[in-house]
């Protein structure tokens, strides 16, 4: 009921605003509105945010320059120390992306730092971070260019400050939800899908494919599955994630000129087949006030309500999941070769017809958990038995499984519709 108690304070205030015609009053509901919101860049529409450009850079910067210090400090290299071709290829394309960025005006940096993981991110400054291991396996520039520009499109669109304004509006307001981990998952999730849908904007613009950021995630789904089933996720799961941002790429497609920058890419930030931005606002003292205000306020509600929908979506998924791996026998496991592992399911209870399942192996070498999965093709029904075959790493063996405690587990699937 929070949400809805403001709401209704800013509909009493344009009211009596407009009764009483008060023009003060409408220029202090302006600088209101002005210091907890901000024009969103993307959309124009209003959006929470208690700092202004200024604050977000010299506060997301001071992260960063703590970051370099540390390496450094640490002996660990960055940029072309960590690798010379590497870091000249994410400057070339981090360039071109960043030109026809929403925040091209800025001066930004990339930064490469050695580390083992997939990731790259940015604090809400002027800087990109990216890890060695993503630069070496995106060997696509136009995958690496999906990367910086869904990295750039978080800053662009403020999400770090965003979430952090709406977590203190929302308590304020007596809502419970910002206190549960599935909202804030819920909250952080939607802010990625909206990052994603920019970013690939930016690669059709920028002169890269379009289609290249689908690529990414659907290899993802094919090596890792989803991992979704026991807990609450702040980023779209692997196959929900490279169907969109397929369905994306399709419709940016006319704005791809390959290897060059589209010339009309200003005016396709502001009008394109994924969002129209509203540039219309009233000044402070002839209604700007009151419309901020109440356009902030409305706005926040239904992005609060688009978290809740999206957090019970997930408990529900996660509930679906677990009753379907409850039901899950194994029936026989054969070792098909010194590396390959092949287990036999029964569908022992009554429920819907499944689709999409995906089985895992999971164990713990070396101090790191590694995770195998299968894909089970068709349709499977209440009783059937199914078969997932599972492909082991170099270095690992079936018969070294049950040293390593092996654990098999239900990684995804659906209801047949």
């Amino acid at each position: 009921m929070g949400w809805k108690r403001v709401a209704l304070i800013v509909l009493a205030a344009v009211g009596l605003s407009g009764c009483q015609a008060l023009q003060k009053v409408d220029q202090g509901l302006y600088q209101v509105a002005e210091s907890v919101s901000e024009r969103d860049r993307v959309t124009g529409q209003r959006t929470l945010s208690m700092a202004d450009r200024s604050a977000q850079i010299a506060n997301g910067n001071a992260y960063i320059e703590q970051l370099i210090a540390a390496e450094k400090k640490a002996g660990r290299p960055v940029n072309a120390a960590v690798d010379k071709q590497q870091y000249q290829r994410l400057v070339r394309v981090f360039d071109r992306v960043h030109q026809i960025s929403h925040l091209k005006d800025e001066r930004w940096q990339p930064l490469l730092i050695r580390r083992d993981s997939f990731n790259a991110f940015t604090t809400g400054g002027t800087y990109i971070v990216v890890h060695s291991e993503l630069m070496d396996t995106l060997k696509d520039d136009a995958e690496l260019a999906a990367v910086i520009g869904h990295e750039i499109a978080h800053t662009v669109a403020n999400h770090v400050y965003e979430r952090q304004t709406h977590a203190q509006v929302s308590a304020l307001a007596g809502s419970n939800s910002v206190s549960r981990s599935g909202y804030q998952a819920a909250f952080t999730h939607e802010s990625e899908r909206e990052a994603d849908r920019i970013g690939i904007l930016y690669s059709a613009l920028s002169g890269y494919d379009p289609m290249a950021a689908s690529r990414i995630w659907q290899r993802k789904y094919t090596a890792e599955g989803n991992a979704r089933a026991l807990f609450h996720h702040d980023h779209p799961v692997n196959a929900e994630r490279y169907q969109e941002a397929q369905a994306v790429g399709q419709k940016v497609m006319p704005y791809y000129q390959k290897n060059r920058i589209n010339p009309n890419a200003q005016a396709l930030l502001d009008n394109n087949v994924l969002w129209r931005k509203n540039n219309a606002e009233a000044a402070a003292g002839e209604g700007g006030g009151v419309s901020a205000l109440l356009t902030t306020a409305l706005g926040a509600y239904v992005q609060h309500q688009g978290a809740k929908q999206e957090e019970l979506r997930q408990r529900q998924q996660a509930h679906f999941v677990k009753s379907v791996e409850a039901g899950l026998k194994l029936e026989s496991s054969r070792k098909a070769s010194a590396q390959k592992l092949e287990t036999r399911w029964r569908y022992a209870v009554r429920g819907p017809v499944l689709k999409n399942l995906v089985m895992g192996l999971y164990f713990k070498r070396d101090n790191k958990v590694e995770r195998y999965v299968d894909h089970v093709p068709g349709y499977i029904k209440p009783g059937q038995v199914f078969a997932a075959r599972f492909e082991l790493p170099q270095g690992v063996t079936v018969d070294d499984l049950q040293r390593y405690d092996a654990r098999f587990y239900l990684d995804d699937v659906e209801p047949a519709r």
